[in-house]
């Protein structure tokens, strides 16, 4: 509310390698005419943002959307997509392994269906940021992760199954990948700042 009523803020930045948001003094205000973004899992819920008025909000969903069907019988769903990404991310950003990272993904789904999917209709608009090639630029960074995971976890079914449908494809390197692709989110080299 103090944001909105155009104080000056101190706001906490949360690094993800520790898993902790810290106060290291940087600061915001909005000035009249700017427009506040708030990002994240409950950002299209209106409790988190009921004291502004509906007619003052855009809600965005954006997601992997498309569905990727590589003949009658394999199919990649927006599920195996978003997950592939994430073991990338996680990885290079979040010092997480792809075993971590498949681990935490059935909290990351209850998640979603408790948080974004009651909500996601309520947007007004949506935005599929699903690339057709992207698993192929993808398949470099994840194979050599989810490989890391051994016949003896419990992990290594479903990192043998992403390896399967990462196999599909062949590598594409990033050099061709706009700096300002969503993809450069998960491999790097983006001219936006996250």
């Amino acid at each position: 509310m103090r944001l909105l009523a155009g104080e000056e803020v101190e706001i906490p930045t949360f690094d993800f390698a520790s898993g902790h948001k810290t106060f290291d003094g940087t600061k915001m205000k909005l000035n009249e005419n700017e427009v506040l973004v708030v990002e994240g899992i409950h950002c299209l819920n209106d409790k988190l943002t009921d004291a502004i008025p509906r007619d003052k909000k855009f809600k965005i969903y954006i997601s992997a959307l498309t569905v990727l069907n590589i003949d009658y019988y394999n199919r990649i769903s927006t599920t195996d997509t978003r997950i592939i990404r994430r073991i990338v991310r996680d990885y290079k950003y979040r010092n997480y392994s792809a075993k971590e990272t498949i681990q935490r993904w059935k909290s990351i789904k209850a998640g979603e269906k408790k948080y974004i999917y009651p909500y996601q209709e309520e947007a007004d608009a949506m935005f599929n940021t699903s690339i057709v090639y992207e698993h192929g630029v993808l398949k470099k960074y994840a194979l050599p992760i989810l490989n890391e995971i051994s016949k003896d976890e419990p992990e290594y079914a479903e990192a043998k199954r992403l390896i399967t449908l990462l196999n599909y494809f062949k590598p594409i390197e990033e050099d061709f990948i706009p700096e300002s692709s969503i993809l450069r989110e998960f491999i790097g080299g983006s001219v936006f700042k996250y």
